[in-house]
Parts: structure tokens; sequence; C-alpha cells
């Protein structure tokens, strides 16, 4: 069995939500662990354990981090940590993958479904084996109990209900 364990100088764990439904804001968590365990080397048996710090958010604007570090979405002081762990990571073929997992944010936890390329493996300079994957999905915030909602004095949404995840995953081999 192979253990893998990210890379976070070649990784990124990006979210993208609509704002006013005209303009998608994105944001990301900087502080995160991800640990693959996979005795197939095309982890098709990959078992996948991924956590964020969510105080670690940032959407590159401190009064919106604030926010989403509130009450009014994350409750990062009482649910500092969003975790997700597989229960599937099934090969669709062409370098493809379902990744089915629970994910618990806040104390809610749902089954999502995600979508995964891999990149494939390589050795770099310093001899350490290296694999990329490409993950994406959208799920609905309020599920997670992210239910903070407001409407504009013309009626329109604040923020999307949607919210799209993609993270560029580059793990290293221990």
């Amino acid at each position: 069995m192979a253990t893998w364990n990210v890379d976070a100088a070649h990784s990124d764990v990006q979210f993208k939500v609509k704002h006013l439904m005209i303009n998608t804001v994105t944001g990301e968590f900087t502080s995160y662990t991800v640990t693959v365990e996979a005795e197939n080397d095309d982890f098709s048996d990959a078992s996948i354990v991924f956590e964020a710090d969510v105080n670690s958010i940032t959407t590159k604007n401190d009064m919106r981090d604030g926010h989403l570090k509130s009450e009014d979405f994350f409750a990062a002081e009482k649910y500092p940590t969003m975790r997700f762990v597989s229960t599937s990571f099934a090969p669709k073929g062409d370098g493809t993958y379902d990744l089915v997992g629970d994910l618990t944010i806040r104390d809610v936890t749902k089954s999502v479904k995600l979508s995964a390329e891999y990149g494939g493996q390589m050795t770099d300079f310093y001899g350490n084996v290296k694999a990329g994957f490409e993950i994406a999905g959208t799920i609905n915030r309020k599920e997670f109990g992210l239910a903070w909602d407001a409407v504009t004095e013309a009626g329109g949404i604040v923020v999307s209900d949607a919210v799209k995840l993609q993270l560029n995953i580059q793990l290293q081999k221990s």
C-alpha cells in the first residue's frame, strides 16, 4: 500500500459562487491536508482523506472572509475543520473517475459526487514521485448549514446556493 500526501506548493483548493447572479467570486483554502492510500498504480482502489482549515479561507476581501468565518456561514470558531472522506473512487475510462465521499461542513455530513481527472505520474528533479489530479463538482451550500441569504432592494439574490468546487491536487508518494 502506497501513501501519498499533498504537495501544497503545487496544489489549489478553490470554490466559486455567483454574486448578485451576474458575477462569479472565487475563494480558496490555503491550509489543508490530503492523504491518499492506494495499492494500484492507477489509483482505482484509492482511499482519500481531505481536511481544510476553515480559518484559512480567503476571497481577497477581509470583510467578506470574516463574514464567511462567522455563524452565518462556516462558524469557524465552532467548526474549524472541513473534511471529506472518500467512499469510492471509480474509474470511468480515459483517466477520469467518479469520486464519491462524505463531506462534512459545520456539523453536517452529506455524500457528494465529484469528477476527477488523473494527470499521470512523474518523478521530479529530486527523485520524488508525483501524481496530479483535477477535481471538480458542485454542492448546495444550504445543505451544509451555510444558509445566510439576502435579497437586494431590487429583489436580486446576493449569493447563489450552488458552489462550484475546483481542486488541482499534486500528490507526493511517501
